[in-house]
């Protein structure tokens, strides 16, 4: 069963991936791509990386495509439509993909990979206590430092986005 779910999650990513760089609507594009990483969230659970998961799909999935969205919204129409490459950079781009996707697979099925067993887990409750923590080895001032420019991002994201707005009410004062 899990094979079928993992085949079905590739193929959704697989057409999805095709689909955000073929197509000509930048809006449908970040859509596509939204498919994708739910998609990576999809595997991540099923390999039972919960918190990875979640956080797959809250940072990326939720907060960079909302950005993405936004930032399409505010600097161009939502109808725009991209140029479409000359043949001939299409033509290089296929090559190197085709390329690249040889040599991961030689890499692949020439290399002897061994499965390590690994008997230390880790729960959700102890990457938050080390998220949390102000001892050695806690992340709490990145965390922290994070959060900040996370605001300043959104103020800044806000200032962007009223533009004109913001120096006509303060020639009227």
């Amino acid at each position: 069963m899990e094979k079928i779910v993992f085949y079905i999650l590739a193929l959704i990513m697989i057409v999805s991936a095709i689909a955000s760089v073929s197509s000509r609507k930048m809006l449908r594009s970040v859509i596509y791509l939204l498919f994708v990483l739910i998609g990576v969230a999809g595997i991540y659970f099923l390999i039972d990386y919960n918190f990875l998961a979640a956080v797959q799909l809250t940072v990326y999935a939720g907060g960079i495509i909302v950005l993405v969205i936004f930032s399409v919204l505010l600097v161009h129409h939502i109808e725009m439509e991209l140029e479409m490459a000359q043949l001939s950079k299409k033509i290089l781009t296929g090559i190197s993909c085709l390329i690249g996707l040889g040599l991961f697979l030689f890499i692949i099925y020439t290399n002897d990979f061994k499965v390590v067993e690994n008997s230390k887990t880790t729960s959700v409750e102890a990457i938050g206590r080390g998220l949390l923590s102000y001892d050695s080895g806690g992340f709490i001032l990145p965390f922290e430092v994070i959060s900040i420019l996370l605001l300043a991002a959104m103020i800044g994201a806000i200032i962007i986005g009223k533009g004109d707005k913001l120096t006509k009410n303060d020639d009227t004062l």
